[in-house]
C-alpha cells in the first residue's frame, strides 16, 4: 500500500481537529483517474464540513478540499481520452451523468449529486481520485495555484448571474463581499456581461482591490448602510440584481437595495440560514428571489475558456503549504483574505 501526506479530521469540531499525517493513496476505480494534487483552494464549505452540519453525515476520517488543480498520474479501468501527465482542474460537482437533470445541464439537481471535499474526499492531500468526466484540461496560462482558485467560485457565480438571474448588458448589480472568492469572481463575470457593478467590502484596504477587478462603486459596509448608499448612488432606483451569499446579516437590506422588478439570487448562508421576510414588500415591488446551487460542468467549461482568453482572471490571496491548513482556515475565518486562499501539496 502506498501512502500520501494529507490533512484530515476524524471528528467534527474546531481547527484543532485538523490533523496532518499519512493516509493511503486512493485507488481509481472504473471510470476514475488519480490526480497528483498541485494546489487546492479553500472554501467556506470546508469550514462548515469540518464543524459538522445537522443532518449531514460524511465518512470519517475525511479529507476536505473542493477546488483542485494537478496532473493526471493514473487511469482507472475503461478511461479513454485522458492521458497521464495532463494538467487539469477537477469540476467539483459529481453527478450520475444519466438522469434528466444531468442531460439538460442541471448537474446540481441530480439525485446523486456530490461535491468533492464534502460528501467525498477532496484535495487537502497529495493525491485525489475523481471521475474522468470531471477533468477539464487546462494550459500553462495560469499557475496551478491560480487554476485551483477557479472551479467552485467561478462556477457558482456564473450559474447565479447568467443561468439564474439572467444579468444583461446595461443592468446594475450589487455583489456582496468583494474580497470573498465568489464575490471576486462575480464582479468579473458581471463586468464581462456589461453590467454596472456595486460591491461591498469590510475594510478600506479592500476598496482598491475591488476596483481593480472592475467594480464601479465600492461600499464599506462597516461605515455605511449599504442599502441606503445603493439607493443614493442609483438616484433612489435600486439595482436590478443582488448577488447574495451572506444570509440574515444582509438579506433584508439586500431586498431593500433592489429596484422594482429586481432579482435577488442567493447561494449561501455564511451568517445563518433563517431570515425574516415581509412578503408584502416582495409582491408589491414584484421582486424575484432565486435560489442557486453550484452549476453544471458545461458552465464551468465556458468559464475555463474565458480564463484561457484572459477575459477573466483568478484571484489568489495567499498560498500556504498543506501542513499549515489550520492557519489557512484561520485566515478565512477571520475574513482577512481578498480572493482565494490556496494550499500546495
Amino acid at each position: 500500500m502506498s501512502w500520501m501526506r494529507a490533512v484530515y479530521f476524524k471528528e467534527h469540531g474546531g481547527l484543532e481537529k485538523l490533523e496532518y499525517g499519512q493516509l493511503p493513496v486512493p485507488a481509481p476505480g472504473a471510470g476514475e483517474v488519480l490526480v497528483r494534487v498541485k494546489a487546492c483552494a479553500l472554501n467556506h464549505l470546508d469550514l462548515w464540513t469540518r464543524q459538522g452540519m445537522p443532518g449531514v453525515k460524511i465518512p470519517l476520517p475525511h479529507v476536505l478540499g473542493c477546488d483542485i488543480a494537478g496532473e493526471v498520474v493514473e487511469l482507472g479501468h475503461g478511461v479513454r481520452g485522458v492521458s497521464v501527465g495532463k494538467k487539469v482542474v477537477i469540476a467539483p460537482g459529481i453527478c450520475c451523468g444519466r438522469c434528466h437533470a444531468c442531460r439538460t445541464g442541471w448537474d446540481s439537481l441530480c439525485g446523486e449529486y456530490q461535491i468533492m471535499g464534502f460528501q467525498v474526499n477532496g484535495g487537502y492531500a497529495e493525491y485525489v481520485k475523481a471521475p474522468a468526466r470531471n477533468l477539464i484540461p487546462v494550459s500553462k496560462r495560469w499557475t496551478f495555484e491560480e487554476w485551483a482558485s477557479v472551479p467552485l467560485v467561478f462556477l457558482t457565480a456564473w450559474h447565479m448571474l447568467v443561468t439564474r438571474a439572467g444579468l444583461k448588458k446595461g443592468e446594475t448589480v450589487l455583489v456582496h463581499a468583494a474580497g470573498s472568492g465568489v464575490g471576486s469572481a462575480a464582479i468579473q463575470i458581471a463586468k464581462y456581461l456589461g453590467a454596472k457593478v456595486f460591491t461591498t467590502v469590510g475594510s478600506d484596504e479592500k476598496v482598491r482591490r475591488a476596483k481593480s477587478l472592475g467594480a464601479d462603486e465600492v461600499i464599506n459596509y462597516r461605515k455605511k448602510n449599504f442599502a441606503l448608499e445603493v439607493k443614493h448612488l442609483t438616484l433612489n432606483r435600486g439595482v436590478d440584481v443582488v448577488f447574495e451569499h451572506i444570509g440574515p446579516d444582509t438579506f433584508q437590506k439586500s431586498l431593500a437595495s433592489l429596484a422594482k422588478k429586481g432579482r435577488l439570487v442567493t447561494c449561501g448562508v455564511t451568517s445563518g440560514s433563517v431570515v425574516n421576510l415581509d412578503i408584502r414588500f416582495v409582491f408589491a415591488r414584484q421582486l424575484s428571489i432565486l435560489g442557486s446551487y453550484m452549476g453544471g460542468i458545461h458552465e464551468l467549461k465556458k468559464v475555463i475558456r474565458l480564463l484561457e482568453k484572459r477575459k477573466l482572471k483568478p484571484v489568489v490571496d495567499k498560498v500556504f503549504p498543506l501542513s499549515q491548513a489550520r492557519d489557512a482556515q484561520a485566515r478565512m475565518l477571520e475574513r482577512q483574505n481578498f480572493g482565494k486562499i490556496v494550499l500546495t501539496a
